[in-house]
């Protein structure tokens, strides 16, 4: 696989962790098949800086508002960009007939699809891989695989931002808010520039720009950069904070308001109805 796809088994690796733990938050059965031996000799390479546990939160708070969105909202549209080694289709209870879209790399989606092959797929629900470049036109390839624009869709836009320079970020979270529909949801994480430009974290920088991977993006102001794309944000959450801790984030969680402080964001955000954008304009 690419440089790029192989932090998806990093990620996995941690999965297998917190699913063996006895107070585990999740249970992803799959995590350490995908994650391979890879995944774990990333994981140590990438150690430090909380991120064990910064990845079992991320992948816990994602996983509840996945679930409680597609409950609530009845949406039957859920689309993962950069999918990776993301198990949520086979784990997850979702409700009968729910298609799942999968966009990745050609050879991502090919290797996992080997790695899972004797794995069945739950009843009830529709897997759909949809390999191509996300700096290229995807939204064509995903309509010819199934999905309607015209229906309200929940994305997933995990561990994916902070890969890309800052233009390719807006671009793409305009986009999703474009081809939305009414009652669409966006879920996802970015980072903070301060976290880029840490100096304790400098030695887990210079691990991903050498493996291909460097981070790219981050912002001070999430709810700026995603409302601004056309999005309402809903939550911001830090790890540590109520409702994304878990206890399971081990440093204490800085106000927003004390500068060049390095943080992590994850946020749930709902496309405005067509009154609340014109009354904005």
């Amino acid at each position: 696989m690419e440089a790029v796809s192989r932090t998806a088994q990093w990620t996995a690796a941690a999965r297998a962790l917190e699913t063996e733990r006895e107070d585990r938050l999740f249970a992803d059965p799959y995590a350490r098949t995908v994650a391979d031996q890879i995944g774990f000799e990333l994981l140590e390479r990438y150690a430090g800086g909380g991120t064990v546990p910064f990845l079992a939160i991320r992948t816990t708070y994602l996983d509840r508002q996945i679930v409680r969105t597609v409950e609530e909202r009845g949406i039957k549209q859920v689309v993962f960009l950069a999918a990776g080694m993301d198990t949520r289709f086979f784990r997850l209870p979702w409700p009968d007939g729910v298609t799942v879209y999968e966009l990745d790399r050609p050879a991502l989606l090919e290797a996992k699809a080997e790695m899972l092959a004797e794995e069945p797929a739950p009843a009830g629900r529709t897997r759909i891989t949809v390999p191509v470049d996300l700096t290229q036109d995807w939204t064509g390839p995903l309509k010819e695989a199934g999905w309607k624009s015209e229906e309200p869709v929940l994305w997933v836009v995990e561990g994916l931002l902070f890969f890309l320079p800052e233009q390719a970020v807006r671009t793409l979270i305009s986009l999703l808010a474009a081809h939305a529909a009414p009652g669409s949801v966006l879920l996802g994480d970015v980072i903070s520039k301060a976290a880029l430009e840490n100096p304790l974290a400098r030695s887990f920088m210079n691990a991903l720009a050498e493996d291909g991977n460097p981070w790219l993006f981050g912002t001070e102001e999430p709810e700026a950069l995603l409302d601004a794309c056309g999005w309402a944000v809903r939550e911001v959450k830090q790890p540590g904070e109520p409702g994304a801790d878990f206890d399971r984030w081990p440093y204490p969680v800085p106000a927003r308001s004390v500068p060049r402080v390095p943080r992590s964001f994850l946020f749930t955000c709902d496309l405005p109805s067509s009154s609340t954008q014109e009354a904005a304009a």
